[in-house]
């Protein structure tokens, strides 16, 4: 697809394995920006605007919060869509969930070395009882 080309809501959904729904969702709280129209009023959308989305989907399946999200696309429309502006703030929101994932690994850590313990206790207790 060149730049001149669009899509239309539809194909662009099922390309991605998301609703129409989530699509128009993104729209109305303004992290995807405004969809071209044809007559009729069907959404169509630009290799520009399928790769935004595609910057989004990525962003939440790493944990990015919605919130964020709308944080980094303000930053990025109010700046004439120049992705240089949103990389200061895009490092700092990944440097955070870095440090939750990490986080999460030390407690399921943890979790996993307390499981094996009790584990280990049953096993004893058990082994003693069948001995008495």
């Amino acid at each position: 697809m060149n730049s001149q080309e669009s899509v239309q809501i539809g194909a662009l959904a099922k390309t991605l394995g998301i609703t129409t729904r989530t699509i128009r969702y993104y729209e109305e709280i303004g992290v995807m920006g405004k969809s071209n129209r044809l007559i009729g009023g069907t959404r169509t959308y630009t290799r520009d605007d399928i790769l935004r989305l595609k910057f989004i989907l990525k962003l939440k399946d790493m944990g990015v919060s919605l919130k964020e999200i709308q944080e980094l696309s303000n930053i990025f429309d109010i700046n004439a869509q120049n992705f240089k502006t949103i990389t200061p703030k895009l490092i700092e929101i990944l440097d955070q969930h870095i440090a939750k994932v990490d986080d999460k690994i030390a407690s399921l850590s943890s979790l996993r070395q307390d499981i094996v313990e009790y584990r280990v206790r049953i096993t004893d207790l058990l082994a003693k009882a069948d001995t008495n």
